[in-house]
């Protein structure tokens, strides 16, 4: 597949060339009628890319992106390619959704990740590094340093640098170190002088001190870095003393991070997950990156020490773990940053006292649209939770808690107020088991009740409630939301909250609390669809009623939105409402392993990806149902992981007043994207959204916070 820029980039980004178009079939578990998962997210990853070339994207933002490439490859090794590999080595083999072994898999990837991997440093040498150059900001080798700079760099690694490094030789009594996941070194060949006999020693490259050091600015004031694995080399005589140097090289390595938990044969799952934590250090290495001069001697002894193929190896014409140039977004250069915004307090909440914010709930259901309407009311709601006295109990589930949470502040201090508070902690969220681990003992330790997850379940439903005295009567307060209940990242993802005290609503968060926190075969909600018993089949009845309903009117008609379209069954049901003629609109932000525009097939399927300043992270799933219109919101995606093995829930919006925003303005807007917006064909393969000659470009991330950012 070839993929489009909005400018004609000095880096030109391509990917492989697309397979033959698929003819439409008559069965539906044919392999060829689906995209493999694993080369979608690559393809996602593409464009991703492709936002660090646009200019029309500030400069600093572009290098942001470049960084989100890199940190995402990352995480494609420690998780899918480990997945792969794991069903070899077990010899559970699955066939991916198109058919596909686990080999045949790596091996495209590796050709994907090989030619993905040199756009990436060609982006970054090509075009980022010109352009930061031109802005004053230098990042130099140490030989191209002034004098005065030099004497700098090197009193900093003395002073600072040295303290911390451990060099770590390799001999019959100092056997090959422990590697850990994502860290940089050098690898550095020694000899002494006179014998000839070569050494090999190892030097971590310290994460705790900063990658680009600042050196000295020239007289005209222009910024100017050094990498710090550069100065480590430089300076490597102080750590070899009397040694030659015979050859150095720099190497990053990736390994497998999926925590393995055994659930069922265990009878405590926080020490269970706290100790898979600790062994995630110690798992297979799945990728070795070299610099691009690295010897084949260095490369064999690494490999067969990590034991890899030599196929796991990719050279790279640049520095190593490219995530790390987000550290130059800590630069104050405002000229070369998005424009700061402050999300805007939503009507209903912002002419009231927080102290009337039941009253508010109590009289209108209320939409939020993250990042550009504030998530600080739901703050404020906890925080008068905790302090009203007629206020009995609060229960949230916390799936990503993030550091210094307002949310948990104000959960501890309910407690400290006399209020029950129960909190499922999900201790499984990927890559934050440890934050999550120190906040459910914290609030544990605090008197709060706290259910560490299910067996065999991840918990991922964004759900709390209030439960009020008012007068006799006992009311529930109820927010769920599409994303983690997070300040932090509800500034950087789109996301949707709702607040209601609809009694319907405040009976299923009661029985879905009690499911939780203790047994219940509970398989059907008043409003709620939840995952893993109802969720399938409620999407399942939506999709079909949505076909009769065409059937009978011919204007059958959805619009779905979510991050990833890779579930078997769903697709399939997708493809048979398109053959019988109802229209979908698809905005997938990443993995979508349905083939759109298939005649016969899928030909009334469009499928686009948006990608900007903010991370598209929320879905909405709208059917027209002959008019009686029904949107859903909630936490999952179409995916089996969503559908099948996690606690997960899609929620209703029924207020005609909102589910016109939802429709008329979030998703119209979504579709009407024309600059920040891709459309994918039938190979996978995607471009640029074509603009018709004469049409207005719009932007709906620019048009959401021009109307909601204030």
């Amino acid at each position: 597949m070839k993929t489009a820029s909005v400018s004609q980039p000095s880096a030109k980004i391509e990917a492989p060339e697309p397979g033959k178009a698929i003819p439409p079939h008559g069965r539906l578990d044919n392999p060829d009628l689906y995209i493999n998962r694993d080369l979608s997210l690559l393809a996602f990853q593409r464009r991703v890319l492709d936002e660090a070339v646009n200019p029309q994207n500030p400069l600093l933002e572009r290098v942001k992106f470049l960084s989100i490439v890199g940190s995402n490859l990352d995480e494609f090794f420690m998780v899918r390619v480990a997945a792969l590999w794991q069903q070899i080595e077990t010899k559970n083999i699955e066939l991916s959704i198109d058919g596909k072994s686990p080999g045949t898999q790596l091996e495209l990837i590796r050709q994907d990740v090989t030619a993905l991997t040199e756009d990436i440093y060609r982006v970054w040498r090509q075009d980022l590094m010109p352009a930061l150059h031109k802005s004053g900001i230098h990042i130099r080798r140490f030989e191209e340093l002034t004098e005065s700079q030099q004497i700098a760099a090197s009193d900093y690694f003395h002073r600072i640098v040295y303290p911390v490094l451990t060099p770590l030789a390799v001999d019959p009594g100092r056997p090959f170190p422990h590697i850990s996941n994502l860290s940089l070194n050098v690898a550095a060949v020694v000899s002494t002088p006179g014998d000839g006999i070569e050494r090999f020693a190892r030097v971590k490259v310290p994460d705790s001190l900063p990658q680009l050091v600042p050196v000295p600015p020239t007289p005209d004031g222009e910024v100017t870095f050094l990498w710090m694995e550069q100065l480590i080399v430089q300076n490597l005589a102080s750590l070899f003393p009397e040694m030659e140097i015979v050859e150095t090289s720099f190497f990053h390595v990736t390994r497998d991070a999926e925590l393995a938990i055994q659930e069922l044969e265990t009878d405590d799952l926080l020490e269970s997950i706290q100790e898979a934590v600790w062994r995630r250090r110690f798992r297979d290495a799945v990728r070795l990156q070299v610099d691009s001069d690295a010897s084949q001697k260095i490369i064999d002894l690494l490999t067969g020490n990590l034991e890899l193929d030599h196929n796991d190896v990719y050279r790279v014409d640049g520095p190593l773990n490219i995530s790390r140039v987000k550290a130059l977004l800590n630069l104050e250069r405002t000229g070369l940053k998005d424009k700061p915004f402050v999300p805007s307090v939503p009507t209903g909440f912002s002419a009231v006292a927080k102290s009337d914010m039941f009253t508010v709930m109590g009289q209108s259901d209320i939409l939020l649209h993250y990042p550009y309407e504030s998530i600080q009311p739901l703050v404020d709601l906890l925080r008068v939770a905790a302090r009203d006295p007629d206020v009995m109990a609060i229960k949230m589930t916390l799936y990503r808690v993030g550091p210094k949470s307002p949310v948990v502040e104000a959960l501890l201090d309910a407690i400290q107020q006399g209020k029950q508070v129960a909190v499922l902690v999900e201790l499984k969220a990927r890559f934050d088991e440890e934050s999550n681990i120190e906040w459910a003992q914290k609030l544990e330790g605090e008197g709060v009740h706290v259910i560490y997850g299910l067996l065999g379940l991840k918990v991922h439903a964004k759900v709390a409630m209030i439960v009020r005295r008012e007068g006799d009567a006992i009311r529930r307060y109820v927010h769920l939301a599409t994303g983690n209940f997070n300040p932090v990242t509800a500034r950087l993802y789109t996301d949707l909250g709702f607040f209601t005290a609809n009694e319907d609503f405040g009976a299923d968060v009661s029985d879905l609390f009690n499911h939780l926190t203790g047994y219940s075969a509970k398989k059907s909600y008043r409003k709620l669809l939840v995952a893993p018993v109802g969720m399938r089949p409620g999407l399942e009845h939506l999709i079909k009623q949505e076909i009769a309903e065409h059937k009978k009117s011919g204007n059958g008609y959805m619009i779905l939105k979510m991050n990833a379209l890779e579930d078997p069954g769903m697709i399939r049901l997708l493809y048979d409402a398109s053959r019988a003629g109802v229209k979908i609109d698809l905005i997938v932000r990443g993995v979508c392993s349905l083939r759109p525009g298939i005649p016969g097939l899928s030909e009334t399927v469009s499928v686009k990806s948006v990608i900007g300043r903010f991370l598209e992270h929320s879905r909405i799933f709208y059917f027209r149902n002959g008019g009686n219109e029904a949107i859903y919101l909630g936490s999952a995606d179409m995916m089996p992981r969503n559908l099948n093995r996690r606690v997960e829930i899609l929620f209703p919006v029924e207020n005609p007043k909102l589910l016109r925003r939802l429709r008329d303005e979030i998703l119209q807007h979504y579709l009407d994207d024309n600059t920040g917006s891709w459309v994918m064909d039938s190979n996978g393969g995607f471009s640029r959204t074509p603009r018709i000659p004469g049409e207005k470009a719009f932007n709906c991330q620019h048009w959401f916070l021009k109307h909601h950012g204030g």
